[in-house]
């Protein structure tokens, strides 16, 4: 009688550049792959911050089962952590989920062989343990199946929110499409302009000129004008017919003009053109006022869940902007010229990825 099979164990090793096709192949053939997941992503933030990637391979027969793509953060501020992945919203474990034992361990190892006091995950299957703090109720995605047409699309959104966006149309603004020098000049003006009105540290410049050369037509800028002037903008990223809206924002004037209901209105339109079917509203914390904004372009939220190891089980990194201990430093960086927050906030921004 014929012994019974025995499937071969899962080994766990790091990748090295010879690997790069095979993962990139992986992640492309993978169903629940983000753009996060992608090399173009890891490259570019690794380009852009110096932060060094890592991905974690688990193999079975030579076969690649799963993958964990990490990014070493190190920041004065803020400590050092591996994250998967940097200055994204998804990332986590992707493959087969019973790989994800063995690979959440040997992300451990490496945490500690690179004196990385905390592990950080983004989605995708979620850990045990006693040195493991999972969250599945802090943060909520918004996805939506785009309408059939313009006037479909405008007929789709809720009653009262649809009302802004006729009222900014009617603002006859200008909506400007592109991935020139032009066009990440405006995005980075508006976009800096937008996050130091809500106290935060806007991020370099240099990561979105990567994201946008790393992922090539799978990226570019929507910018909103008035009187020739950017009011609002976004740096969207297209992934498997979906568009996410990723880094975008409105200077002062935008509320008035409702140049962001235009914008994201705009996007939604642009997006379906190019063969886009769903609207990835990206995630926002719970309860917020991005969450329910969100919501009132009639998004339904679905939780997400985040997880993060610390090597002695103490409580993880706080870079939450809501954090009470960050108040009196919003309040401030609000009341800073922008010549300031722009020339500090990248240096801030760097280990918040």
């Amino acid at each position: 009688m014929n012994a019974p099979f025995r499937p071969a164990l899962i080994k766990v090793r790091l990748a090295d550049p010879g690997d790069r096709a095979s993962i990139a192949r992986f992640v492309a053939e993978a169903a629940d792959a983000t753009p996060f997941h992608r090399p173009e992503w890891l490259d570019a933030v690794t380009r852009a911050t110096g932060h060094k990637a890592h991905v974690l391979l688990a193999e079975r027969g030579g076969e690649i089962e799963a993958v964990l793509p990490l990014h070493a953060v190190n920041s004065p501020l803020f400590g050092r952590a591996l994250v998967s992945t940097g200055f994204a919203v998804g990332g986590g474990v992707l493959g087969e989920a019973t790989a994800a034992p063995e690979l959440f361990a040997a992300a451990s190892e490496l945490a500690r062989r690179l004196s990385c006091s905390t592990i950080e995950l983004r989605g995708g299957v979620m850990p045990l343990g006693e040195l493991w703090h999972v969250k599945h109720d802090s943060h909520a995605g918004f996805v939506t199946a785009l309408a059939a047409d313009d006037d479909a699309q405008l007929t789709a959104i809720p009653r009262k929110q649809r009302a802004e966006v006729r009222k900014g149309l009617a603002n006859a603004m200008e909506v400007r499409i592109g991935r020139a020098d032009a066009d990440r000049a405006m995005h980075y003006a508006v976009y800096a302009e937008s996050v130091r009105n809500l106290g935060t540290p806007v991020f370099p410049r240099a990561l979105f000129a990567a994201v946008l050369d790393g992922f090539g037509e799978d990226a570019d800028i929507l910018t909103v004008l008035h009187a020739g002037e950017p009011v609002a903008s976004v740096l969207s990223l297209y992934h498997r017919g979906a568009v996410m809206p990723y880094w975008g924002g409105g200077v002062h004037a935008a509320r008035g003009l409702r140049a962001n209901d235009v914008m994201y209105y705009a996007l939604m339109c642009h997006a379906r053109a190019r063969g886009c079917d769903r609207f990835d509203f990206g995630r926002s914390k719970t309860n917020t006022g991005a969450y329910h904004f969100k919501r009132n372009w009639g998004f339904e939220p679905q939780p997400l869940s985040y997880a993060a190891w610390t090597a002695d089980g103490a409580a993880p990194r706080d870079v939450n902007p809501l954090s009470p201990r960050y108040k009196a430093k919003i309040a401030l960086w609000q009341k800073l010229p922008l010549a300031i927050t722009n020339r500090l906030g990248p240096l801030i921004a760097h280990g918040l990825a």
